[in-house]
């Protein structure tokens, strides 16, 4: 599977989030404690909001831990909200238009997970794509599709419903060719404002999420941490697993839940998927 973190708050540079924290994204890339795999090194990617309408990407087949140039751009770049993916393959070719974040407009999307069965469904999915975005889709990856299945479903007007129509529709035609338990996914989306991040997995075993805590109150129960102070307050972090061992750093998002994002503040809601008509 793969490992990410989605960043929220005041400008930070890239290198703080990617490898200052003690089990940081580019650690977990080689050294994962919660993943599938502990190895996730079939390439990565970033995704940065800064002066202009649409985010910046930049990936790569490169593994994380052994790229000179996501070293060098993590010590210049600094972003108010920052979204990084580390891959490892459950299939598709290791190819530069496989590797998460996924663009489209002011969106981005990375997924940890798969959809089960998916080269016997894919027709099935594709098809079902707003015949304007299709050519949009460069890679091979369920991911991919998955994102774009969200944007025909409704993802720029209400990204909660349109992701439980996509999750609800996979799972319609997975039940259609018999394919048990077809989803399985931890998804992070933003339009550069608010972050969305889903936990979802048909058979409710999802892979590990979590979210930091708040980062004042963090602030009073460790007052002589630096890299606290270094941090707004309206500072938030979403990942795959912690970035540190620190006590009442994380907490874990439920099982079958959306937390948003925005603004400093954070709302975790109960999520299903919705069956088509």
């Amino acid at each position: 599977m793969c490992r990410w973190l989605a960043y929220s708050g005041s400008p930070v540079l890239l290198e703080d989030l990617l490898y200052k924290p003690q089990h940081s994204l580019v650690v977990q890339s080689l050294h994962s404690q919660m993943g599938a795999e502990t190895t996730n090194g079939d390439g990565f990617g970033l995704g940065w909001y800064g002066n202009r309408d649409t985010p910046g990407v930049f990936r790569s087949t490169e593994p994380a831990w052994n790229d000179t140039n996501l070293r060098e751009l993590a010590g210049h770049i600094a972003s108010p909200r920052v979204f990084a993916h580390v891959r490892a393959s459950t299939g598709s070719p290791v190819q530069l238009t496989n590797c998460h974040p996924f663009r489209e407009g002011r969106w981005l999307w990375m997924h940890n997970g798969c959809i089960n069965g998916f080269a016997g469904l894919k027709r099935d999915l594709a098809l079902a794509v707003d015949p304007m975005l299709f050519p949009r889709i460069e890679g091979t990856t369920d991911s991919e599709l998955m994102f774009f299945l969200a944007l025909t479903l409704g993802l720029e007007d209400d990204p909660p419903a349109a992701v439980a129509r996509m999750v609800g529709l996979v799972e319609e035609r997975a039940e259609r060719r018999g394919v048990p338990g077809a989803v399985q996914m931890t998804v992070a989306t933003t339009d550069g404002t608010t972050t969305w991040a889903f936990r979802y997995s048909s058979e409710g075993r999802s892979r590990t999420l979590f979210h930091s805590t708040d980062i004042s109150t963090l602030r009073h129960q460790y007052p002589d941490n630096p890299a606290l102070h270094e941090l707004s307050d309206d500072a938030r972090l979403v990942v795959s697993e912690p970035l540190g061992d620190l006590r009442g750093a994380w907490r874990e998002v439920p099982e079958s839940s959306c937390i948003t994002i925005g603004g400093g503040h954070e709302d975790l809601r109960p999520f299903q998927p919705t069956k088509p008509d």
